[in-house]
């Protein structure tokens, strides 16, 4: 039976009175021996008989149309097929369940997946990609070159009231530019498939993240309705993004399996992944705050300039906090779209959010220094008691308790003036910073079965991106049904198995979660009726069931397994209130006055994300925010060819992220909290708002430090030295 929820009214705190006192507790990953032993299988590491292997061609020229000449391969050693047709032009969206298919010879961007070629082994597959002659016809209108660029589209998102008259009649304000160059998710695991067919049905396995939407996409894809499809994408070694939506391996080992009639392997190279997988748009933006004599904003702009490709319909959301975070009766958000001739953008990690809170929150710190306030009195006292910009009550708000403990507990009261605490030739400096991700709910199922012996499996096809999934599902099947972890299986990364959220958007944890509680709630409703009391009454720990007088094992009550299937849905709550995990960044930096070097040596983060799940991967994920947040401020930026758009630093030896030495300690605290709007576990996403807001708490670090504004990121020595 299903049985399904709509978030329509606020939920009561089951999972309070629950015995079992498992769920929230660090319990370490169920898969992570596996992963660390090498036993966990990858999509592209799976063995095959008779397994085919395909490297893609990509296109020479930023625009224009290809020719392929098919006989300069065709003899060579091993050479078994050349595919052009039904490939994709770029990685999907995943969530928009849109394909952007291979448009025939034409091409938009260098780097363009144009041909697939297949061969007995990868090596001769590569040596025939390298060897196939293509030529082209290039267009002379490619815009690869932003700089003269004067064709903008201009989308208002949101205006209210006058930020002109806000600014002139203010009594303190900033008006200030920044730029952030785009980012790649490099992600360790590559992109990479094996298709198989059998009849007209076809097996995939994958690294994807949203098997709801892929699935969707590669049946549009290969012109087959979607129950003849199945994609299996048991672990996934990182997406960040890039992989919610179908690729080009997928495709393309699809279609050249079905024509070969076995097997097919294709695996993107680094460079590859780079251009042929959505990146995170380059942003030019413009901030104005307003404030007056008490600190609080009377008005607040956001305008920033992007670019994506022809045809795409993503814009990254850069203003998404901006809408709510602060109060400020005069507001105006907008951006411009740019068409350009370079891979196409899309969601990378904390979109909108990892580039417009960099912004945001560097420019909240001039304000304070304007306004002679500290910067955490300013942002309290600028809280909103309603959504800003369209009046929603808000369901709950930690920011003040986060900036609040966050400050106690790094010791922001010893911070001093800017420019004065000195170690020998390093500078010293603490920066904070606000951190706000909106919590999304997504339609997920999943079905949970009880057995005779007293465990219990989880079957859904949400993915575990390394966020631990495997685990947290466990533990809430576990708390609910009062049984030990070991006790339950979850089964994970299968289409054929209920259609969950998927991972993205820091929602897969609390989605998915939520429909795993509703059928296993749903199983105890089933044991309480066999005790004789109604379902609040009912004890479940250790296997053991306590009702109606009764205590009996879970083994002498069932005689078959019992399963149930759990839905959650959006409802009148999830439209009518404003959601988001709110949190605190803190960062101490040193600022070498020789070099322009800038070392992290602390960060804090405090986070309020309501019920935590597993405080061990929810500190992890924290962690990786972290380090993405020093990595946006220091290190990372596509660098791209002008004169073809190329991205020309398209591998991790030339795109720096942070690495060991880069990081100094970090520490997370949870700001405990519950939300009964967000869902029955009364929890939030937790694992893109740790990184929201923590590049800027280093970007304040440093001039708290040095006393140089960095408005153009990553703030690299070169860019700090000059101002020493």
């Amino acid at each position: 039976m299903t049985t399904e929820l709509k978030m329509d009214v606020p939920q009561p705190r089951f999972l309070d009175q629950t015995q079992q006192g498992v769920l929230g507790k660090p319990i370490p990953r169920v898969d992570g021996a596996l992963k660390v032993t090498g036993q966990a299988t990858y999509a592209a590491e799976w063995q095959m008989d008779d397994m085919a292997h395909g490297v893609f061609v990509g296109a020479a020229i930023p625009k224009g149309h290809f020719t392929i000449d098919r006989d300069s391969i065709a003899g060579m050693d091993g050479f078994l097929g050349l595919y052009t047709d039904n490939l994709v032009r770029n990685s999907a969206r995943g969530t928009l369940n849109t394909n952007p298919v291979q448009p025939g010879d034409r091409v938009d961007y260098l780097g363009q997946s144009i041909a697939l070629v297949v061969a007995e082994t990868f090596e001769q597959a590569r040596d025939m990609a390298a060897a196939l002659k293509v030529s082209y016809t290039r267009d002379d209108d490619a815009v690869t070159d932003l700089s003269e660029y004067d064709d903008w589209e201009l989308k208002v998102g949101i205006e209210l009231g006058d930020v002109d008259a806000a600014m002139d009649a203010a009594h303190k304000s900033v008006d200030l530019e920044y730029t952030t160059k785009g980012h790649n998710s490099g992600a360790m695991e590559l992109h990479g498939s094996i298709a198989s067919w059998d009849g007209d049905h076809v097996t995939v396995r994958s690294s994807l993240q949203m098997l709801g939407f892929n699935r969707n996409e590669l049946a549009d894809s290969l012109g087959v309705p979607p129950e003849q499809v199945r994609l299996l994408s048991p672990y996934v070694g990182g997406g960040f993004g890039s992989k919610l939506g179908i690729g080009p391996d997928s495709v393309g080992a699809a279609v050249a399996a079905r024509d070969l009639g076995r097997p097919v392997r294709v695996v993107l190279t680094r460079p590859q992944v780079f251009d042929t997988t959505i990146r995170r748009t380059e942003t030019r933006q413009h901030i104005r705050l307003a404030a007056n004599q008490d600190g609080r904003l009377t008005g607040i702009s956001h305008v920033n300039w992007q670019s994506n490709l022809p045809g795409e319909g993503h814009a990254e959301p850069v203003d998404a906090a901006t809408r709510f975070l602060y109060a400020g009766e005069n507001r105006y958000c907008a951006h411009y779209m740019a068409r350009r001739n370079s891979p196409a953008t899309g969601d990378v990690r904390s979109p909108g959010e990892a580039v417009g809170m960099l912004t945001l929150e560097a420019a909240m710190d001039e304000l304070a220094e304007a306004l002679e306030m500290d910067p955490i009195d300013l942002r309290i006292r600028n809280i909103p008691e309603v959504h800003p910009g369209n009046g929603k009550p808000i369901s709950s708000n930690g920011m003040a308790s986060s900036l609040r403990q966050g400050a106690e507990a790094f010791g922001w009261d010893q911070r001093q003036p800017t420019g004065t605490r000195r170690e020998g030739e390093w500078l010293i400096g603490m920066g904070v910073a606000a951190a706000a991700r909106a919590n999304l709910l997504m339609p997920s199922s999943a079905r949970v079965t009880l057995n005779p012996d007293a465990t219990a499996v989880v079957e859904t096809d949400m993915t575990d991106i390394g966020t631990g999934t495997y685990t947290i599902l466990g533990q809430i099947a576990a708390e609910t049904l009062g049984l030990p972890t070991e006790s339950v299986t979850v089964h994970l990364g299968d289409s054929n198995f209920p259609t969950a959220s998927g991972s993205g958007g820091s929602w897969g944890a609390t989605s998915s979660g939520s429909s795993v509680l509703i059928a296993a709630r749903a199983i105890r409703k089933t044991l309480a009726e066999r005790m004789g009391c109604e379902e609040e009454a009912l004890t479940l720990k250790d296997g053991m069931a306590t009702g109606g007088n009764k205590r009996s094992a879970l083994s002498e009550l069932i005689d078959q397994p019992i399963s149930e299937e759990g839905k959650i849905d959006k409802g009148k709550l999830t439209k009518g209130t404003h959601q988001a995990g709110y949190g605190a960044h803190f960062a101490e930096v040193a600022v070498n006055t020789v070099t322009g070097e800038v070392r992290v040596r602390r960060m804090l983060a405090a986070m309020a994300a309501g019920r935590i799940l597993n405080e061990q991967t929810a500190r992890s994920q924290v962690y990786g925010g972290q380090i993405w947040g020093i990595g946006s401020a220091l290190h990372e930026g596509l660098e791209f060819d002008t004169r073809t758009g190329h991205i020309a630093n398209h591998t991790l030896g030339e795109y720096y992220v942070p690495v060991h030495l880069d990081v100094g300690d970090l520490d997370v605290l949870f700001i405990d909290e519950r939300d009964d709007m967000a869902n029955p576990m009364q929890a939030k996403g937790i694992g893109e708002l740790g990184f929201c807001g923590a590049a800027a708490a280093v970007a304040n670090a440093i001039y708290n430090a040095c006393g140089v504004r960095i408005r153009d990121f990553p703030a690299t020595p070169d860019r700090i030295f000059p101002h020493l």
